[in-house]
């Protein structure tokens, strides 16, 4: 009886140790000077601090970056440029976040 013989692979191995992921670039909307604006508008209004309940996150003297977050998000038909719309989060709950409304969105 004959043996079959394995071919060794066509596509070589990506080594994740050393592969670097493409660099990360920013949405021309967030570089508007009315954009800047909104995110100081909104930072501002929050006194620095992380508006998550319970969070003693502080931007500014804390040294905490804040991410200035849209409550709706712009892709959800969100206002781009409403205070009302936005709010001072950590990097942590902005994270949290930004995943819950991305697996709202894909549960649709």
């Amino acid at each position: 009886m004959a043996r079959l013989a394995t071919l060794s692979p066509r596509l070589g191995t990506l080594d994740t140790r050393t592969a670097r992921p493409a660099p990360k670039v920013a949405d021309s909307e967030l570089l508007t000077p009315e954009h800047k604006a909104w995110r100081e508008e909104v930072l501002k209004r929050a006194g620095w601090k992380c508006q998550a309940p319970g969070c003693t996150a502080h931007g500014r003297r804390g040294g905490v970056r804040l991410y200035a977050d849209h409550i709706v998000e712009r892709r959800d038909g969100g206002a781009p440029l409403d205070p009302a719309n936005g709010q001072a989060l950590c990097p942590k709950h902005h994270a949290e976040k930004t995943a819950r409304e991305r697996a709202k969105r894909m549960a649709r």
